[in-house]
């Protein structure tokens, strides 16, 4: 029986999600952490001690390295294309940590890239593997709610000034790519994405409400028409003390779902007797999320489950569950809901007539 392959996972970018990706590969038999670069080699150092792994001088001194198979994108948001693309180009497998990408454009960028190397690249959208939602995904699947009416996301959060102060990219278009809705509530959006399919046409407000100093929202609002005729809402904000569990609803002909915080809180399905429905909540009613006050309280459980689908789709010559095809599409929704705020009418996505 042959030995199952090691994978050397090397990080760009040592800020704080960089902690989620670490913790990750620590946790798997298959991956081993080779090291880190960030565009502070101070900060890299005194990442790669904490972490008890090497510092890379450069980018390209890490890319040289044969030890290293996967490289984890966690530079600033846009700041992916870069590393990702070089990445790529060295032959290495790239998982970028959400969102893809600011723009499309540049996002496509990425997705090119790895088409043209043949490496595998994936986004990560942690959330899709919390158990919770994989049950509520089967459940879609099975018709198990009838035909979808309805799908709303809620990302009710709060940030300090003192969260926006701490970094200089943090709330500017350049780098953020948006606010609350591109940053916090992205996740939520690739859940709706997920299980409701594409959306066709959307209409959005957007506010900048509880900062100083933010080029981007910290409220937004938007309604969505899917392309399969359900409507839905979403809601984000990082700007309502004291912030709240983030929401999805699910509304179909025959029930509703609640998921809050990746758990399972709410099984209305008719023809569901109250044992099973209580069973469902036993189940898939409890994770250890949030982030709701705390952009680090968060567990990082889902990411580990990611990055092992990823290294599997790596030994098995396929796609990872969440391509940078899936990542495209989330961008491409956030674009259209920002496009609408800055025009002030409803926008079609280009992609809802294919």
């Amino acid at each position: 029986m042959a030995t199952a392959r090691t994978h050397g996972v090397a990080v760009v970018g040592a800020g704080n999600i960089a902690a989620a990706h670490v913790d990750a590969v620590s946790r798997l038999p298959n991956a081993r952490l080779v090291g880190i670069a960030s565009r502070t080699h101070e900060r890299a150092r005194a990442f790669a001690q904490q972490h008890g792994t090497e510092a890379y001088p450069d980018l390209d001194a890490l890319l040289a390295d044969d030890a290293v198979d996967v490289v984890a994108v966690c530079t600033p948001s846009g700041a992916h294309m870069e590393p990702a693309v070089a990445a790529a180009r060295a032959g290495k497998h790239v998982v970028v940590e959400k969102p893809l990408e600011v723009t499309s454009e540049r996002a496509k960028a990425i997705v090119d890239a790895a088409d043209q190397a043949g490496v595998r690249l994936a986004t990560i959208f942690m959330s899709r593997f919390a158990d919770a939602n994989v049950a509520l995904k089967q459940a879609v699947e099975a018709g198990t709610l009838g035909r979808l009416v309805q799908g709303d996301a809620y990302v009710k959060w709060y940030r300090s000034q003192a969260y926006y102060d701490s970094a200089d990219w943090r709330g500017s278009w350049r780098l953020d790519g948006g606010g609350a809705l591109m940053n916090q509530a992205i996740h939520q959006v690739d859940l709706l994405l997920w299980l409701m399919g594409p959306v066709e046409e959307v209409f959005a407000y957007a506010a900048t409400a509880a900062h100083q100093r933010l080029e981007v929202e910290d409220t937004l609002v938007a309604v969505l028409r899917y392309r399969s005729g359900a409507l839905g809402q979403i809601a984000a904000a990082t700007s309502l003390w004291p912030g709240r569990p983030k929401e999805l609803d699910l509304h179909g002909e025959l029930g509703s779902v609640t998921v809050r915080d990746d758990a399972l809180v709410r099984w209305d399905v008719r023809d569901t007797d109250e044992e099973e429905a209580a069973r469902m909540l036993r189940r898939y009613g409890s994770a250890a999320t949030g982030g709701a006050a705390d952009p680090m309280a968060i567990s990082f459980e889902n990411h580990r489950r990611q990055y092992a689908d990823v290294l599997a789709a790596i030994d098995e010559g396929r796609p990872p569950a969440i391509d940078g095809g899936e990542g495209l599409r989330s961008v491409e929704l956030v674009e259209a809901i920002y496009r609408s705020v800055r025009e002030g009418r409803p926008v079609r996505l280009e992609h809802a007539a294919a």
